[in-house]
């Protein structure tokens, strides 16, 4: 009897599932069903996601953290695995880069995901071997997990899809002669995190497609 019953509320579940896949993607054009196909797939097949995960995503302004916000948005609705979506973005003060802030936040607001807001800086004299590129992106970092641990998430979402992996792993062939590449998931080892990149399996084509039928903002600078 048990049995049956434990069935019979997997296969509630999963027919629910089923169906909130269905009408969701029933209502997109072809790009965005090709981006939610390849998303939901890096999802299971990686085993991103798990109930009671309390994810912040990291948020830039570019079209593949947008997208992911969007895609994270829409998992979060679905019963099963329960996760909580947050969103981070952060500020180098001491950098010319900035984004419509506003839109960002109208956008996760639109999309039902707190945003926070999180400023940072470094001092590049502290340490003159190292680029200001380097610093500025180990300080972002480290902002971003620093504030997932002290406000409860364990796992960061990060935008790099199919194609970003595939970079990495042909630039570490040639100029380190490793291969090696970035991973859908990875556990820290300095910190209770585990990194996840959702769009793993996603082409940056179909993310782009999708980013100009929406019309998504392009932010105010680029990184110099």
């Amino acid at each position: 009897c048990c049995s049956r019953k434990g069935s019979a509320a997997f296969l509630f579940l999963l027919i629910s599932f089923s169906n909130s896949l269905f009408n969701y993607s029933f209502n997109m054009n072809k790009s965005e069903q090709q981006v939610f196909k390849r998303f939901n797939k890096g999802c299971v097949d990686y085993r991103l996601l798990e109930d009671g995960d309390r994810i912040l995503i990291a948020l830039s302004g570019g079209k593949d953290s947008l997208e992911l916000v969007r895609m994270l948005a829409q998992r979060a609705r679905i019963y099963k695995p329960h996760i909580e979506v947050e969103a981070a973005h952060i500020i180098m003060d001491n950098i010319p880069y900035e984004t419509d802030r506003s839109y960002l936040q109208e956008f996760c607001r639109e999309q039902g995901v707190r945003l926070h807001i999180l400023h940072s800086s470094f001092d590049e004299s502290t340490d003159p071997r190292k680029t200001r590129c380097f610093l500025c992106a180990w300080n972002r970092r480290k902002t971003l997990f620093e504030f997932a641990v002290n406000n409860g998430f364990n796992k960061i979402a990060l935008g790099h899809h199919m194609d970003d992996i595939l970079v990495t792993f042909l630039m570490n062939i040639t100029f380190e002669g490793s291969a090696s590449t970035m991973l859908p998931s990875l556990r820290l080892k300095h910190y209770p995190l585990t990194i996840i990149r959702p769009l793993c399996l996603v082409h940056e084509k179909d993310i782009r497609k999708v980013a100009e039928e929406m019309q998504f903002t392009k932010q105010k600078a680029l990184c110099p």
